[in-house]
């Protein structure tokens, strides 16, 4: 989920007016300057990218939103392990993602409205090998309470394809969340691949 982030390294200098904007860039630069490190022990790159994580996306409201309608049928038990469980799977994600981080770049573009909350900030992410990636970050709140709650990739809302592939699962566990808990447990036990430096 949201795995491109993985591929940040700072924005280009003077794009930087809108606060948004200021924001993402800021988040780029932190990403790069201490998650990227080949040798960096994997249990200490996932403790950075928690801390990352916290500080700059809103995680529950984005975990709410991924779990659609059933986070209404799921009891107060279920939706703290849910929580708990998504934060560790998109930590793990990133984690693996710096891991393999090969000098991708990332320049910010403009900034847009959206809605009467949110601003959406426009991103490419430039391959050494294939063409670039459209990425549009969605930020809401001001200040200290700035928070990004979507990535959207090619057009493409990664809150939403999380939200389908998280249906699909309870689907064919007879409508339970308790069949999706089972298989986000199974993804936090399986063998990590650690990249050798």
């Amino acid at each position: 989920v949201f795995a491109l982030l993985g591929f940040l390294v700072p924005a280009v200098a003077g794009k930087a007016a809108d606060p948004a904007v200021f924001f993402v860039q800021k988040m780029g630069d932190k990403a790069l300057s201490s998650l990227t490190a080949p040798e960096l022990p994997t249990v200490e790159r996932e403790k950075r990218v928690r801390e990352l994580l916290r500080a700059n996306f809103d995680v529950n409201m984005i975990g709410r939103a991924a779990l659609g309608v059933h986070w209404r049928s799921a009891s107060e038990a279920e939706r703290g392990e849910y929580l708990r469980l998504f934060e560790d799977m998109i930590v793990r994600t990133y984690a693996q993602r710096f891991a393999e981080y090969s000098g991708q770049s990332f320049k910010v573009g403009a900034v847009s409205p959206a809605g009467t909350k949110d601003k959406v900030v426009s991103s490419r992410i430039i391959q050494k090998d294939g063409p670039p990636v459209a990425v549009d970050w969605r930020v809401r709140g001001g200040g200290a309470q700035m928070k990004i709650i979507d990535v959207l990739v090619e057009g493409i809302s990664m809150m939403v394809t999380q939200r389908s592939d998280f249906d699909s699962v309870i689907q064919s566990g007879d409508g339970k969340i308790s069949a999706l808990l089972k298989s986000m447990r199974a993804r936090q036990t399986s063998p990590k691949v650690v990249k050798k430096p």
